[in-house]
């Protein structure tokens, strides 16, 4: 299939590397040299588009494939504060919008797992959760969309938690999500159940970018034909994929 690319920094050629490998091919590469003067005539040739690039830039991207009406798999984080709005305009117009806040594998079984775990501690109050994301220097966004996703299961399963803030916190009502930036981790995501006597940690590690790209290239495999809003667990859900 024929592949649109917004955004060619590092994930940007991991999704390239990993889905030339896979037999696709990557039609057309929008960055900050083309993105004021690619045309919707070379959009409407590709089958899918992967959305990597930045907060500022990724819903006009977005709002670009829908008029080209080319199905978009978004990775990039920190723009959902307009996520009303695009996604009524998704539905409105018919159109397909794939959005995960992290596309591996791993992390999405690890959203599960938090989950899980969040519903066993609710009925243990004498544990106080935490919650630290770690990535790269490059990172625009903090916390990170994975932070802010395991935070929010934590809220729905933990009636006593009222919000999430991101920096340190002594109050019963609140859940500290740290954020640091390091080097070139790739992520890091940990919780921690603290009590008097002990502690209770979940932890997922990347060592590479490389799950996250292969899980976007998979989403763009998959979208293709199809219309609407759909997320991580459409596709892992779907036996035929």
């Amino acid at each position: 299939m024929k592949i649109a690319l917004f955004g060619y920094g590092k994930m940007g050629k991991e999704i390239e590397k990993i889905s030339l490998s896979r037999k696709n091919e990557i039609s057309l590469i929008v960055d900050d040299h083309n993105s004021a003067t690619f045309s919707a005539e070379e959009l409407k040739k590709c089958d899918a588009a992967i959305e990597f690039s930045t907060p500022d830039t990724a819903v006009a991207n977005i709002l670009a494939c829908f008029n080209a009406d080319v199905p978009v798999v978004v990775g990039t984080t920190g723009w959902l504060q307009r996520w009303d709005e695009v996604s009524s305009i998704c539905k409105e117009k018919n159109k397909s919008l794939f959005w995960a806040s992290n596309f591996s594998i791993g992390v999405n079984l690890f959203f599960k797992l938090n989950e899980t775990l969040a519903k066993l501690m609710s009925t243990h109050p004498e544990y106080k959760a935490t919650m630290e994301e770690i990535h790269h220097i490059h990172k625009k966004d903090s916390p990170s969309g994975t932070g802010i996703t395991l935070a929010e299961g934590i809220l729905k399963n933990n009636k006593g938690l009222r919000k999430w803030v991101n920096t340190e916190s002594s109050s019963e009502e609140e859940l500290q999500l740290i954020s640091k930036r390091i080097d070139e981790v790739p992520g890091t995501h940990s919780i921690r159940y603290s009590s008097e006597v002990d502690f209770i940690e979940i932890a997922h590690v990347a060592h590479s970018r490389k799950g996250f790209a292969l899980g976007a290239v998979l989403a763009a495999e998959w979208i293709k034909g199809k219309r609407g809003l759909f997320n991580m667990n459409d596709l892992l859900n779907d036996t035929k994929s």
